[in-house]
């Protein structure tokens, strides 16, 4: 069976991005203990690590305006960069801001992506929705896209995540789904499949900033890790957190079910870095990535 989600400046200087190497980087921060770097990959949908270079105190970094998760010590800062699954091919841009200095444009490249299409044909009212689910929907996609934007100063404690419930990944990121002839965003998370009731936990320490029963994605929660990462954990038989409990890793935040606009038991995560769905296998421990 398929199981199937339906979740939705100063002069210009070139960004030295910091390589991907076999065994991952690991980067001190001046409030936690050095944190080991997610795998970059400058595609949509992946992340870019980009050297800010020295300064004394830790530069404010954006991206679209939007602020960048920012890492280091006074010898060395980075920036981590999500790229939207919409980004076009060619270059992207940061501007910084270093205390006393003015505002730096880096640049940073994109290389393109070929994500897999999958051509599904379902029941019309699975695609067409009525005007009480599009109210709904409209409704519930301006709360989400406030949550989303979610943004505080803690920064996360780990940057390489479990994978918050056992089982293998039934759909890819970045996949294109076509549901009879009606094109829709790329996938835009991981599919974990699993039978109703396995426990789903919290992938890195955070805290709980959202919970919710929503149309596409059913039982919902929301964990900010800090400085604009945050993962959504979705189509939940139960929910057995609520928003502002703090939560560690490996610690029991719901069930996976079957809520939402689903076709069967799974675990929906996905992952946002400034305000950008990225790719969750790029978080997982390499540990997990050996067991997929």
């Amino acid at each position: 069976m398929v199981v199937v989600s339906m979740a939705a400046a100063a002069a210009p200087a070139t960004a030295s991005a910091v390589s991907a190497a076999p065994s991952a980087p690991q980067l001190a921060t001046s409030t936690t203990t050095a944190l080991e770097l997610p795998r970059r990959h400058g595609v949509p949908g992946g992340v870019v690590a980009i050297a800010l270079g020295a300064s004394p105190t830790r530069p404010e970094a954006r991206a679209h305006g939007v602020p960048l998760l920012v890492l280091g010590d006074p010898q060395g800062w980075t920036a981590l960069v999500g790229i939207a699954l919409s980004a076009k091919p060619g270059t992207g841009a940061i501007e910084v801001q270093r205390a006393g200095k003015p505002a730096a444009r880096l640049t940073y490249k994109i290389r393109s992506q070929q994500y897999a299409e999958q051509r599904l044909t379902v029941a019309p009212r699975t695609v067409d929705l009525s005007q009480e689910d599009l109210a709904r929907y409209e409704r519930e996609r301006t709360h989400l896209a406030q949550v989303i934007t979610t943004f505080t100063d803690r920064l996360p404690t780990a940057l390489r995540m479990q994978q918050p419930t056992p089982g293998p990944r039934s759909s890819s990121f970045g996949l294109r789904r076509v549901f009879n002839g009606q094109a829709r965003n790329p996938h835009s998370g991981m599919d974990i499949a699993a039978a109703t009731g396995t426990p789903v936990i919290a992938p890195a320490a955070g805290r709980v900033i959202d919970t919710g029963d929503y149309f596409f994605n059913g039982r919902t929660v929301w964990i900010d890790h800090g400085a604009g990462l945050l993962t959504m954990l979705c189509h939940l038989s139960a929910i057995d957190v609520k928003p502002g409990d703090e939560v560690a890793t490996g610690q029991r935040v719901g069930a996976v079910g079957a809520t939402g606009r689903v076709t069967g038991a799974h675990l929906h995560w996905s992952i946002s870095l400034n305000r950008a769905m990225v790719d969750p296998a790029l978080f997982l421990r390499d540990d997990e990535t050996a067991n997929k």
